[in-house]
């Protein structure tokens, strides 16, 4: 089983343990609601646009209630489990691991952060992962933050600088923390913040995802 699958796995575990109704990262959103958002991520092309571009959120906002219709709450989490279906693109070789990774393993924190449960334990191999798709998406994450910021991992000497600034904030911790960090789950990962007072107010108030 490679990452993707890990993950996929510690999600539909999270969701099934929380149920249909507990509160997530998500604003606004429920379990059932996320569980709903990953299935069609993967399998509704129809849902695909509103993803990207806000002018089509309603038309993926409609095929996620159309999801928690389709199957009850334990049925949809089974989907889930499976895979992409055939026909889904993320089911070409290779995309599943690319593209999944890290969306399944924030989206499982956003189960089980506000049930307070701790940081899961993981693996050197899996932090180098993190670490390496940090390393390609994190100017695209952070294009939009008020201030310039570095990264810096706990696990491994090693500091990336994410966007450049007049000032700079220094995020510290370890990649799958300064993943949750960069998609702006800002105050709940567990991160060290390292600048002017000023600067992380400014940051920190920033809207979910820069």
């Amino acid at each position: 089983m490679g990452f993707a699958g890990q993950e996929r796995s510690a999600l539909c575990d999270a969701l099934a343990e929380a149920g249909p109704d507990a509160p997530t990262l998500c604003e606004g959103w429920t379990t059932h609601d996320l569980a709903a958002h990953v299935w069609v991520r993967e399998n509704d092309p129809s849902a695909m646009p509103g993803l990207l571009v806000g002018a089509f959120a309603d038309v993926t906002q409609s095929r996620m209630e159309a999801t928690k219709r389709r199957w009850l709450y334990p049925e949809l989490i089974d989907q889930i489990r499976r895979g992409p279906r055939p026909i889904s693109p993320f089911a070409l070789p290779g995309l599943d691991e690319l593209a999944n990774t890290t969306e399944f393993f924030v989206h499982t924190e956003d189960v089980r952060r506000p049930a307070g449960l701790p940081p899961r334990p993981t693996t050197q191999e899996f932090e180098d992962h993190v670490a390496k798709g940090l390393n390609n998406s994190a100017k695209a994450l952070f294009r939009k933050a008020p201030c310039g910021i570095m990264l810096e991992r706990t696990d491994r000497p090693q500091r990336l600088r994410a966007k450049a600034g007049e000032t700079t904030v220094i995020v510290i911790g370890k990649p799958t923390e300064l993943l949750l960090f960069a998609f702006g789950r800002m105050a709940d990962a567990d991160v060290q913040l390292v600048g002017p007072p000023e600067v992380l107010e400014e940051l920190l108030a920033t809207h979910r995802g820069f």
